[in-house]
């Protein structure tokens, strides 16, 4: 049980609902955002007492039940309510490393796409594996060191040969938000990893941007359906997107696509053609 960050976790929940949400008056006197304690103790049928102890950091672990209710006063998504189990230590903990090795059938699948740019990356967003269309739209993966393949710091650090657009993406600011929602489940399940938890102190303590978005305790971000790289070579391709998880290692496999026959598939065809090596690499 991780009881500060379970208290700040209430917290940030309670903060984001207005009266009104749960069917309460509003009325003219309230200090600060959000619902007070005891609203949240009433809807949830516990006591106050408790529940102030609970965001404090100071109340023994909840019981399933207790959770339960907590989460429909709270007004939690089915993936916020998932970590808040996490948090309470009533989910099942990994004690061990995240794992990095991707399963041999992932590997000869990611080959047999040549039509779609496929990788795989960790619980940290490391590219683990991925085919040559992918290289050739985003870089040669296979020319930095494993922490350089990285989207996370990429994604807040860019490196020093490119730009800090991370591949000419339309969608910067919500892959942002992404990462850090990903991360902060990740640490949850991870809490002992010390990979996790170094690159999340290492991108707090330098980057004020994911420090500000780690402040919000979100856990859920929407689907991502498309998205636009700006590629040096090809110009702009909209691709649709896929992510698929490979649930037995905490990883995930991401697709990109194009509709046959349109202007964006022939873009890829183009740059499965040339191949990572005909470019320095997209900014």
């Amino acid at each position: 049980m991780d009881k500060q960050e379970l208290g700040a976790f209430l917290r940030s929940r309670r903060e984001r609902l207005r009266p009104e949400d749960v069917g309460l008056p509003s009325g003219p006197r309230r200090r600060t955002p959000g619902l007070r304690r005891e609203e949240v103790a009433v809807l949830a049928h516990i006591s106050t007492e408790y529940y102030v102890r609970l965001e404090q950091g100071r109340a023994p672990r909840p019981s399933a039940e207790v959770l339960a209710g907590i989460a429909g006063a709270l007004r939690l998504t089915g993936a916020e309510s998932d970590h808040l189990h996490v948090l309470a230590g009533t989910a099942p903990s990994r004690t061990g490393p995240h794992r990095r090795d991707v399963r041999p059938s992932i590997l000869a699948l990611l080959e047999r796409l040549p039509q779609t740019a496929a990788f795989v990356v960790s619980a940290t967003f490391e590219v683990l594996a991925w085919n040559d269309l992918a290289a050739a739209l985003m870089e040669d993966f296979s020319g930095l060191a494993p922490r350089d393949r990285n989207l996370a710091r990429r994604a807040f650090q860019a490196p020093a040969h490119a730009e800090p657009t991370l591949y000419g993406i339309s969608d910067v600011v919500e892959f942002r938000q992404h990462v850090v929602m990903e991360l902060r489940a990740t640490l949850a399940r991870y809490p002992s990893d010390p990979a996790v938890t170094g690159l999340v102190d290492e991108l707090h303590d330098a980057a004020p941007e994911f420090a500000r978005l780690w402040e919000r305790h979100d856990v859920q971000a929407a689907p991502v359906l498309t998205k636009t790289f700006r590629h040096p070579v090809v110009g702009e391709i909209t691709v649709d997107c896929d992510s698929l998880t490979l649930a037995d290692r905490d990883q995930h496999l991401v697709l990109y696509s194009a509709p046959r026959g349109s202007r964006d598939a022939e873009a890829l065809a183009l740059l499965n053609v040339l191949g990572a090596g005909s470019f320095t690499g997209a900014t």
